[in-house]
């Protein structure tokens, strides 16, 4: 099993639809086995600038953290479907064990 870790601004979209709804519907759509979003609290990333978003308004962008996992085969397809249409974010990939 293969977990994947996306980083991503919560406020990105890809045409009309924010990124994170996009990504979690290509996930379904590839069946993969499952996924969550995370909401961060404070975040930085390769520009060094500290996001640290109100929970009531900000101008910051909320980091988010999309994670999945599902056997070699299909993660490697989601990830090249993914990058068909989006080559932002950080993405990190590992090898799991399922208990």
């Amino acid at each position: 099993m293969v977990q994947v870790q996306i980083f991503i601004d919560r406020d990105e979209m890809i045409g009309l639809q924010p990124l994170h709804q996009y990504i979690m519907q290509l996930l379904i759509n590839l069946g993969i086995a499952g996924a969550t979003s995370f909401r961060g609290e404070s975040g930085f990333g390769k520009h060094l600038r500290l996001k640290q978003p109100s929970e009531h308004f900000s101008f910051d962008e909320t980091p988010l953290l999309l994670t999945f996992i599902d056997e070699e085969r299909k993660v490697k397809e989601a990830l090249a479907e993914l990058r068909k249409n989006y080559r932002g974010g950080f993405i990190v990939t590992h090898h799991v064990e399922q208990w």
